[in-house]
């Protein structure tokens, strides 16, 4: 239902609302969401377009979000990379159809709506509240005994 493309920025959106305005780099980013690190600079290219993601240059530079997690949907960021398709019209170009849909199509079209209105009801702060046995991007086992779960591509130190 949605493109690769938009799955990674779904997935490097949620990672940096995670790090809390704190920028990170393309190969933490990489590292972080399992992404390739030169197709991942494209997508970052493509959310600063948008003004989903900021980045700032120099040593302590990097991407951080540019919009608040509660205010960004779902549907804003995956219309920034790959937007939705719907049909609005015969897709095969069938002149007697024209505007009006054969079942097949508008079931279709149909589903596409609701994957826009699921999306635009949701926002990455949902994602990161919403209580479930797994975290996005993150490993569940369980360091030390602590119950924690660790981002993936974060690494936890402990005191000797």
């Amino acid at each position: 239902m949605i493109t690769q493309t938009a799955e990674y920025a779904l997935r490097i959106v949620v990672h940096l609302a995670t790090l809390r305005g704190q920028p990170a780099t393309i190969e933490r980013l990489a590292s972080s969401t399992k992404i390739p690190p030169g197709y991942l600079a494209k997508v970052i290219q493509a959310l600063n377009r948008a003004g989903v993601v900021t980045s700032q240059r120099g040593r302590n530079g990097g991407s951080l979000l540019g919009v608040a997690p509660d205010a960004l949907s779902v549907f804003a960021v995956v219309e920034a990379v790959s937007p939705i398709q719907r049909i609005r019209s015969c897709p095969l170009g069938i002149q007697s159809h024209g505007k009006s849909l054969c079942a097949l199509h508008q079931r279709l079209d149909d589903a596409m709506a609701a994957v826009e209105k699921a999306f635009r009801d949701s926002t990455i702060a949902d994602l990161l509240s919403e209580k479930r046995s797994s975290y996005p991007l993150c490993e569940t086992n369980n360091f030390g005994g602590t119950g924690v779960s660790k981002p993936i591509g974060l690494t936890i130190r402990r005191k000797s």
